[in-house]
């Protein structure tokens, strides 16, 4: 009897995930790779989407899918607002704080800048997600009352400080999947070996097609998408 295994590392729903995340991606950015290589035109974005929400669905449980959409969105949704909030908040503490740098670098320490900004500025979803955590783990009313004092507004830091809350109760990855409890049959491992084989296969000639761009570059390694998604556990 022929034994199917797993080619992928992860929780099935984890690699699930990671490929749609990979997907929305490719297809966020399909007019450029459609010009690369014209046999990714339309619907093959569209339909490795359906393939992806149909093995979660037949082989997962039903309201995995839609789960599985809305953590996407998740994903996709905050990265671009958060990224640029986060911009904004450093370049003010940077010049509110010039006089007194000590104090400046200790903020930053504090806050997770100097762990995970530089890694978040270039595109890591991992970096973004453990700053904003520490940022919001780390955030007490007193500094938030300091720093808002010198000039950055309150209303800047509550957004921040929103976002972990928004990907803490997404419940990304958990085992609130609930298919994730499910028994895998060799028909579904079979499936999901082959989702991943495709979306791999596309995600490694867009990495090659974006080799000069590491921010857009990341978007498709399978391996930092899952992680940082992990992130959110």
């Amino acid at each position: 009897m022929t034994i199917t295994v797993r080619i992928y590392q992860g929780k099935d729903v984890d690699m699930l995930l990671a490929c749609s995340t990979i997907t929305e991606s490719g297809n966020a950015n399909k007019a450029f790779l459609i010009s690369k290589r014209s046999t990714w035109a339309d619907p093959f974005f569209p339909n490795l989407k359906e393939r992806i929400d149909l093995a979660v669905k037949n082989h997962l449980g039903v309201d995995s899918a839609k789960d599985l959409r809305l953590a996407t969105d998740v994903v996709l949704g905050l990265q671009s607002s958060a990224v640029n909030d986060l911009r904004d908040f450093r370049t003010q503490v940077m010049q509110d704080f010039r006089a007194d740098q000590p104090r400046r670098t200790e903020i930053f320490t504090q806050l997770g800048f100097q762990s995970y900004y530089t890694s978040m500025n270039n595109g890591d979803q991992e970096g973004l997600i453990n700053l904003l955590f520490q940022f919001n783990t780390n955030m007490t009313p007193a500094l938030k009352t300091e720093i808002s004092d010198k000039g950055t507004a309150a209303t800047l830091i509550d957004s921040i400080l929103t976002y972990a809350v928004v990907l803490r109760n997404a419940n990304i990855t958990q085992e609130g999947f609930k298919g994730d409890r499910k028994v895998i049959t060799a028909a579904a491992l079979a499936e999901f070996n082959g989702v991943y084989d495709e979306v791999i296969s596309m995600a490694k000639i867009a990495t090659r097609f974006y080799k000069d761009q590491p921010e857009l570059k990341e978007k498709f390694s399978y391996n930092k998408v899952r992680k940082a998604l992990n992130a959110y556990r």
